[in-house]
């Protein structure tokens, strides 16, 4: 893999941290808000009101948006069918923050989900490697 590849590949970290601290963050919203019901007309519009108005939700969308500009930089620089394998890692990083800062269990199946997610990355990332 080129030096270039690499450097453009690191934007993906930031852009993976960004994003699922913001679903962390949207999840937060919504566990406050409570459920979003489409079809119970006569909750929809004070619901939408509780969201639109929730910090935690605010802050979910940024850091959403945020992941989304490191996101660009990536898939500017190398071809997409590199870097979007790459994302399953946030498979990985959501299952461990999900853990530590919401207090989501960590079933057994979860975990080795995970690792193969990760493995699977790892052979994307190989198949890039120039001969």
């Amino acid at each position: 893999m080129s030096r270039e590849t690499m450097m453009a590949l690191a934007w993906l970290i930031p852009a993976m941290l960004l994003t699922t601290t913001g679903e962390l963050f949207l999840k937060r919203g919504m566990n406050q808000v409570g459920v979003l019901d489409f079809t119970a007309t006569d909750t929809l519009i004070p619901t939408f009101i509780k969201i639109f108005t929730n910090p935690n939700i605010w802050i979910g969308f940024i850091g959403f948006g945020l992941g989304s500009l490191f996101w660009l930089s990536v898939i500017s620089r190398v071809p997409l069918s590199l870097a979007y394998p790459m994302l399953g890692l946030m498979y990985v990083i959501i299952v461990v923050e999900s853990w530590i800062f919401l207090g989501e269990g960590l079933h057994p199946l979860r975990v080795i989900g995970s690792i193969i997610v990760g493995i699977g990355v790892a052979l994307v990332g190989l198949s890039s490697v120039e001969h």
